[in-house]
């Protein structure tokens, strides 16, 4: 067990405008502010089996103090004006594990990657910080991270909590979060609670996130204008294209556009040609939700359904599911699609095909 007693005094001077509020409201002047607490944690967080910690409670209840007694050597991000986040960086970092971070945290707009910090939404600010912290804290130190998710909604703040909360744990990583939000508690799932307002210490199972409730319908094509640019390509999306959105409480959180791929050999493959999520609802897998459903749902109608991607993570996530086979390995050109001028823009892309079980439910309420 290890016990915090922090006392913090601050000598303060008396000046006249100090004397005017204290006798407007009837009360004695100070000369010093004092704080005081004392917390026990049941836990020695060096040696004990643990990832994630948090402390919570209301404003001012000493959740920051406590975080900084534990962590003293907080790693804190700084950005410039002008450089973009991928380039904030530091350059020990291979491309690879900085892309790697901002996905995995739910940063996966690729087109803001290559915008300074200063111009990003709150949501896509508070992710760049949470990755770097992860990716740039020493491996031997505790990653800390105070005012966990104060600046986001709160639908951002549970799904954001779920896919760090996943990434700490693959790293087999330590990490404390101080929040004054009780929402997120059963997204980030940590394995220990430091409640400041009753002061109690407490261990945790890991249990099962929260559901969503979504549902799959056909769109018109004047939806992708909502999406398309989120996406990692370009804007554009083929006119005859059949487009599909999946929603969560009524609001469109990714898009799928399926468009005919000619073959000369076979008439019944489709392609998934745009498949994207709303940055507010990356994290948690909604991509791959809306393609599995597709695919079943189309071979169901006896039609292949392929996707091509050159997006490393997507290439990575599509090749551990059960439901799509590699037809193409990325990095090798197909010469005969080349020679009937299919080649996806001279991008050596991957190729995958649906292998799962097919289905016909493609617009039902699925628990995600």
């Amino acid at each position: 067990m290890q016990t915090f007693d922090v006392v913090k005094q601050t000598k303060l001077i008396n000046t006249t405008r100090m004397l005017q509020v204290a006798a407007s409201f009837d009360v004695p002047v100070i000369e010093k502010s004092e704080f005081h607490l004392i917390c026990d944690l049941d836990i020695d967080l060096k040696n004990d089996d643990w990832n994630i910690g948090m402390i919570v409670g209301p404003s001012g209840c000493g959740k920051s103090t406590i975080l900084r007694e534990i962590v003293p050597d907080i790693w804190e991000p700084k950005y410039s004006k002008s450089k973009s986040v991928v380039d904030e960086i530091s350059d020990v970092y291979e491309v690879r594990e900085i892309t790697q971070a901002f996905a995995s945290v739910g940063f996966n707009t690729i087109p803001a990657w290559f915008r300074p910090y200063e111009v990003l939404s709150n949501g896509e600010r508070f992710r760049v910080d949470v990755a770097r912290r992860i990716l740039e804290t020493p491996s031997e130190s505790i990653i800390a991270v105070d005012e966990f998710t104060s600046v986001v909604d709160r639908q951002v703040a549970s799904i954001a909590s779920h896919a760090i909360q996943k990434y700490v744990r693959a790293g087999e990583r330590k990490m404390i979060v101080a929040s004054c939000h009780y929402d997120v508690i059963d997204w980030l799932q940590p394995d220990w609670i430091l409640e400041r307002a009753s002061n109690k210490f407490a261990r945790r199972r890991l249990r099962r996130r929260p559901s969503l409730e979504g549902e799959i319908r056909q769109v018109k094509h004047g939806m992708w204008k909502y999406f398309a640019p989120y996406h990692y390509m370009n804007a554009d999306l083929n006119r005859g294209a059949k487009c599909f959105a999946l929603f969560i409480d009524d609001i469109p959180a990714s898009f799928a556009g399926v468009v005919n791929r000619p073959n000369p050999k076979v008439r019944d493959l489709r392609a998934i040609s745009r498949l994207v999520t709303h940055p507010d609802y990356q994290g948690i897998g909604l991509a791959m939700i809306l393609a599995d459903s597709l695919g079943a749902s189309y071979k169901h109608r006896r039609v292949r359904l392929r996707m091509n991607m050159i997006h490393p993570a997507l290439i990575r996530t599509v090749y551990k599911s059960p439901c799509w086979k590699m037809i193409k390995r990325s990095g090798i050109f197909n010469d005969n699609n080349r020679k009937r001028g299919f080649n996806f823009g001279g991008r050596a892309c991957a190729v995958f095909e649906y292998a799962g079980k097919a289905s016909e439910q493609n617009a039902h309420l699925l628990n995600i």
